[in-house]
């Protein structure tokens, strides 16, 4: 007996929602949220760092906003490609999974959000221009954000209508091409943050600065006592508490320390890079940096080149009385 194939199913019909179409569409709506937002965050981050605003705080030194969105463009971009190649590659076959209802829910929120998005974003950028703030910082992350969200927009209304399953060559390029674009901003994020040896010598940079800044706590802790400051940094650890003398994370020597008058004195540490430049970077709220101690509410820079950096103490009698020890 002769075997008929079974024709496949018109693009009318609609196929039942396994589990397997539900957790693929669900790790396609996981993906692209979370791609599209590393994505605007990275774009927001260099024009920070492009364009600097005086109404800015201080941005991560270590850019931490930075390697989170490349991490997760890495793995978020390929994923979210390979499922949308897996869920056309169904659809072609069975032509009903166009239609189940799980496809049109994620299609409709993507375009509804999406449209939302470019909504909110016009009337921002309206009520700045309004307001006389526009800058070109705030404009380039405006239209950052509408060229993401009109993109996004346009290519899930065509893939509701069947464009990219009946185009599926053109759907490869377009996937390729966003392989490509993730690839352009990951490797623009090592020009603004470097290359994680430098991270890490900035972090050694800035637990010498922590270190200082508890050095010369202890020393005016010393003087405040004592009335005379230090000989060493071994003199001023206190036996009955859990105090002691911090030591260079990464030579494992002492810092160094030198008395240079009565009331002044000098601690010094060897740096690897010099203090990075944060300020007027991040976003619109103030921030202080590691490179800046408060000692009762005024400022002590701590900003430093490379190789061997001495900073030159003061002790104000005023503002420190005797017998009156600041807390570590």
């Amino acid at each position: 007996m002769e075997h008929t194939p079974t024709a496949p199913a018109p693009a009318s019909a609609t196929s039942r929602t396994s589990p397997k179409d539900f957790f693929l569409w669900l790790g396609v709506i996981v993906a692209l949220y979370s791609s599209i937002t590393a994505i605007i965050t990275l774009l927001f981050q260099y024009i920070n760092y492009a364009f600097p605003d005086d109404l800015a705080g201080f941005s991560d030194p270590y850019g931490a906003p930075v390697r989170i969105a490349m991490a997760t463009v890495v793995v978020m971009v390929p994923t979210m490609v390979v499922l949308l190649r897996i869920i056309r590659g169904t659809i072609e076959k069975e032509p009903g999974k166009a239609n189940i209802w799980v496809r049109r829910w994620a299609l409709g929120l993507t375009l509804f959000i999406a449209t939302i998005t470019v909504l909110i974003d016009l009337i921002t950028l309206i009520n700045t221009f309004l307001g006389g703030e526009i800058t070109p910082r705030f404009g380039l992350k405006v239209l950052m954000v509408l060229l993401v969200a009109v993109g996004v927009f346009l290519h899930f209304l065509a893939d509701m209508a069947g464009y990219w399953i009946a185009n599926s060559k053109k759907a490869t390029y377009v996937g390729i091409g966003v392989c490509v674009l993730a690839v352009v901003v990951i490797v623009s994020g090592f020009f603004v943050i470097g290359s994680p040896q430098k991270i890490r010598m900035l972090r050694y940079d800035a637990q010498k600065v922590s270190d200082l800044y508890s050095l010369q706590n202890q020393i005016l802790n010393y003087w405040q006592v004592k009335q005379v400051l230090p000989a060493d940094l071994n003199s001023t650890v206190d036996t009955f508490s859990y105090q002691s003398v911090p030591m260079d994370p990464q030579s494992k020597q002492p810092y160094g320390y030198t008395v240079t008058g009565p009331l002044s004195f000098e601690i010094c540490a060897d740096f690897n890079l010099p203090s990075p430049d944060t300020a007027n970077r991040g976003e619109f709220f103030g921030g202080e940096t590691m490179y800046y101690g408060s000692v009762d509410g005024k400022f002590e820079s701590w900003e430093h080149g490379v190789g061997n950096t001495c900073f030159t103490r003061t002790i104000d009698p005023d503002r420190y009385p005797v017998g009156a020890p600041k807390p570590i």
